[in-house]
């Protein structure tokens, strides 16, 4: 869900969404294949000058999912352990 959140809020290349969803490069590849193949998020590749520049999109379909989450999510009562400190 971090992966999907943070393309969908702009970050769009893939180092920067491993610093944005927290996770070292393996982890990263590996969920932003999983989510590609199920259709949640789309690759876009190449800017004109030669060098291949990997850039990622949330579809429509990944927007639902975080949707769904999102209010699931509201419906569940989750407390947060980090802020009772």
């Amino acid at each position: 869900m971090s992966i999907l959140s943070a393309v969908r809020d702009g970050v769009d290349k893939p180092t920067r969404i491993m610093y944005a969803a927290n996770l070292s490069w393996k982890p990263t590849q590996r969920v932003l294949g999983q989510l590609l193949e199920q259709g949640l998020i789309s690759e876009e590749s190449g800017d004109g000058s030669g060098r291949s520049r990997r850039r990622y999109v949330i579809t429509d379909k990944g927007v639902a999912v975080l949707r769904y989450f999102d209010d699931a999510r509201k419906l569940l009562p989750i407390e947060d352990v980090y802020s009772q400190a």
